[in-house]
């Protein structure tokens, strides 16, 4: 029998190397992508390797839209090549960055940076991957806490991810059809070095975050690869167009 095959977005680093841990623990072979960090991304298939599953990483910008068609042509020669097969089964929209700026100093630049790579990037390599993704497959969109409370700095950034999660209703709607799951989870704050690394090295800023969630401590990445890990297994069948949020209770 064939094993299920994930594509994440920022694979090589973060939630999305998580995720991908977390999905080979399940036998699930994994496609990711990176942007610049080759080197990276290449310690990634080997410690992939080891765990006993097939791996492969591509390169891919997710502001530059424009590529998604070579890009598509790279997978489906890449999913023949190494895996034998001519479709996935799980695409994770995970690549993303976040700029904390204050609303009334967002530059058009920021702004256009943020949309491009957290709403119109998913958005249309999502519509391009679809004739690669198997019926009955499923998407897991990558929203924040931040849609939900507000803290400042983050007004462009949540405004964004706002979007993807109506966009991930609109396409459990419409790709229901094919019996193709879309959820979106939304993590609390977590201790990478996502946007300058400031909940993992700020120490302030960790207990004050820790204080208001109601589990008493800050997210680790182990948190947000297992739930992910989670909505994609058997047990998810019956869940689709849903925000799961996964922050242990901030701000409650």
């Amino acid at each position: 029998m064939n094993r299920k095959i994930a594509l994440i977005t920022g694979a090589s680093r973060g939630l999305g190397k998580n995720t991908a841990l977390h999905l080979a623990a399940q036998g699930v072979d994994i496609i990711g992508t990176f942007n610049s960090k080759a080197q990276e991304a290449q310690t990634l298939v080997q410690e992939l390797e080891k765990r006993g599953v097939r791996a492969a990483m591509l390169q891919l910008d997710v502001s530059n839209s424009t590529r998604f068609e070579d890009f598509a042509t790279q997978l489906r020669h890449t999913l023949k090549s190494v895996f034998g097969r001519e479709q996935l089964n799980f695409l994770v929209n995970n690549a993303g960055i976040g700029i904390n700026a204050p609303f009334s100093e967002t530059s058009e630049v920021q702004f256009d940076q943020l949309c491009n790579i957290q709403l119109k990037g998913p958005f249309f390599l999502t519509q391009r991957l679809l004739p690669l993704i198997a019926d009955h497959g499923r998407i897991v969109n990558i929203s924040t806490g931040l849609t939900r409370f507000a803290l400042p700095g983050y007004a462009a950034y949540a405004a964004m991810k706002g979007a993807m999660e109506v966009l991930t209703r609109y396409q459990a709607k419409e790709l229901g059809a094919r019996g193709i799951r879309v959820n979106i989870l939304a993590p609390g704050a977590i201790e990478t070095d996502f946007g300058g690394g400031v909940v993992r090295d700020n120490a302030d800023v960790n207990d004050f975050i820790a204080s208001n969630t109601a589990l008493g401590r800050v997210g680790l990445p182990d948190d947000i690869g297992a739930a992910v890990a989670l909505l994609l297994s058997d047990g998810g069948d019956w869940i689709t167009g849903q925000r799961v949020e996964v922050s242990g209770g901030m701000f409650l």
